[in-house]
């Protein structure tokens, strides 16, 4: 199986590579649109600040080519926080790929939610095997609201889509590489889309 995780300069994309390293894949880093394209699966990582993140996808081109891909593709964090409408972090265009917008929490919570919450609401076979309320591992300041394509729900201050499915594009707020047992679980059950 040929694995891609897009280098395009916003992630900690080495800890998803030990992820699948640790299932028994080897994932290569690229930007190379071609050899984006021509890969089995697509994970699409992110950790950083919305609208450079989005400059950097405008300047490879990557911004066109994502949302025409044909493979299952996984946005994880920020990578699936761009992939929606619009997201408050630097009023950012995002790739609209999920039609929802991405909205800031407030200050009367901490913020970032850093550290563990659960997961609930499961639907999509991304999380086959998975029990409601599993904890996963989540730091992020801003959320997805719901909308059709919520595929799991976390409460942090509201109810908000910690993980989204449109076709073949997946998402999670959550980091299933930071995520122990059960993070690796649902790394594997995307191999297996």
């Amino acid at each position: 199986m040929k694995l891609v995780i897009i280098d395009y300069g916003a992630g900690n994309i080495k800890s998803i590579q030990f992820a699948f390293n640790r299932l028994g894949y080897n994932a290569v880093l690229s930007k190379d649109p071609e050899e984006i394209k021509a890969a089995d699966k697509v994970i699409f990582p992110g950790v950083g600040e919305a609208s450079s993140a989005m400059k950097m996808l405008k300047e490879s081109g990557l911004n066109e080519l994502i949302p025409n891909l044909k493979q299952p593709v996984l946005g994880i964090c920020l990578g699936m926080q761009l992939m929606c409408l619009h997201t408050e972090e630097g009023n950012t265009e995002g790739l609209g790929i999920f039609q929802t917008k991405v909205k800031r929490f407030t200050s009367d919570v901490k913020v970032p939610q850093m550290g563990w919450n659960v997961i609930k609401e499961l639907k999509s076979d991304l999380f086959k095997n998975i029990k409601e309320n599993e904890y996963m591992y989540l730091v992020h300041s801003y959320y997805a609201e719901h909308c059709n394509e919520t595929i799991a729900a976390t409460d942090y201050e509201i109810n908000y889509a910690s993980a989204l499915q449109h076709e073949n594009f997946y998402g999670t707020q959550f980091h299933p590489e930071k995520s122990g047992n059960e993070g690796a679980k649902i790394l594997k059950n995307f191999l297996n889309l």
